[in-house]
């Protein structure tokens, strides 16, 4: 839905979540020791074959996707409840990083904070809403398909002189540079297994501004 008359504010802070507010490979290991446990080395093996293809397939991670494709391979496995239900009650407050609620109560004395992120429609505002993330922003949370094709309708939703995004990954950032120019600043955070990829982070422009941790965040002056 387009909010139609909106206020124009001087700045908007778009957030990713996985591996920018949220620890998701702690949440990868998780999973993999819960079907290591539940359905052994193997099967553990296989679901992450499925996943990965999904996730080449549609361009994000899906992982209720995979494990759905998964049962279509082991139509007489009851064990898989227990990793569905694994994802579905996973804590994910316990993996939000620290420094993250801090770094979005620092920017939201400048501007709204906002998650941007891509995902599925059920997990991935599970996870955010589990993770207190939901609140933290006070439901300004946009979740798509390949979030960096979407930025009109981000513009819209949310009219701003200028944006600041928040990002593990610097794919994601040099492709939003170049449609939003010197509008937008780009903010790359040194974490997760993206953002220590070294040679993948030497493909793409070097973003505004660079960040070891989210805590750092808190710290800066973003004026």
């Amino acid at each position: 839905m387009t909010r139609a008359g909106a206020p124009t504010h001087g700045a908007v802070f778009l957030f990713d979540v996985d591996n920018t507010l949220l620890d998701n490979d702690a949440v990868q290991a998780d999973l993999s020791a819960c079907l290591t446990r539940e359905l052994g080395t193997a099967c553990r093996d296989r679901y992450w074959t499925i996943y990965e293809a999904l996730r080449q397939e549609l361009g994000y991670a899906d992982y209720l996707g995979a494990l759905q494709r998964y049962r279509l391979e082991h139509v007489d496995e009851p064990e898989l409840l227990r990793v569905s239900s694994f994802l579905i009650d996973y804590p994910f407050a316990q993996r939000v990083y620290p420094g993250s609620m801090q770094a979005l109560a620092r920017c939201s004395a400048l501007g709204p904070t906002v998650i941007l992120s891509d995902g599925d429609v059920v997990f991935q505002p599970r996870k955010i809403q589990r993770s207190g993330l939901w609140d933290a922003v006070q439901g300004r949370v946009l979740i798509y398909l390949h979030k960096e094709l979407m930025l009109d309708a981000v513009a819209r939703r949310y009219p701003a002189q200028r944006y600041v995004m928040v990002d593990d990954k610097v794919r994601i950032l040099a492709a939003m540079k170049a449609a939003w120019g010197a509008k937008l600043t780009t903010v790359f955070v040194r974490q997760g297994h993206y953002a220590l990829d070294q040679k993948e982070v030497a493909r793409w422009p070097a973003p505004d501004v660079c960040v070891e941790a989210i805590a750092d965040l808190a710290r800066c002056d973003q004026r």
